[in-house]
């Protein structure tokens, strides 16, 4: 196929909708946990959520997943949503939450162009808490394309943008 038609630049990712075993356990995650805020549920079986009021960032919902086992991790499918916090602070606050809170994290990551947290939700959905360092920060290669890597995420420096000063 020719490629002559590129998707607008301002073209993003509106919400992701999820199936899960159990919807009232998820809310507890994604409200509870991480400070999502529930916008409407739609009958028993659905709920949407969202940051700030948007209609909504994430849908969960059972209508052909209640009680049902998580999805293989070895099969084709989503490998994680990916949450944007708008400062390096936010993400410093949320795992501070999760520390408290001892929910266990699966990975933690400096990508260059952003940090990362990454977890499990209760129905073993990947998750990826993070923050983008400003654009004109991202690393780049000699020809001037992002050079991005993963390397360990120093948790006490990120913890240690919450200290007054």
């Amino acid at each position: 196929m020719k490629q002559d038609y590129k998707i607008p630049a301002q073209t993003r990712i509106g919400h992701v909708h999820l199936k899960v075993a159990d919807l009232q356990r998820s809310l507890d995650f994604y409200c509870g946990l991480l400070g999502f805020e529930l916008i409407m549920t739609y009958g028993k079986d659905a709920a949407f959520i969202s940051a700030g009021g948007y209609h909504h960032h994430i849908g969960l919902n059972t209508w052909y997943s209640k009680n049902g086992p998580p999805a293989p991790v070895h099969a084709a499918g989503l490998f994680h949503t990916a949450i944007l916090f708008p400062t390096r602070r936010d993400l410093a606050q949320i795992y501070n939450r999760l520390l408290k809170a001892n929910y266990p994290l699966t990975g933690v990551a400096d990508h260059g162009v952003s940090e990362a947290l990454y977890l499990n939700d209760p129905d073993n959905n990947g998750v990826e808490l993070y923050w983008d360092r400003p654009p004109e920060n991202w690393p780049k290669k000699d020809d001037g394309s992002l050079d991005m890597y993963t390397i360990s995420l120093d948790l006490q420096d990120l913890l240690a943008t919450l200290q007054p000063g």
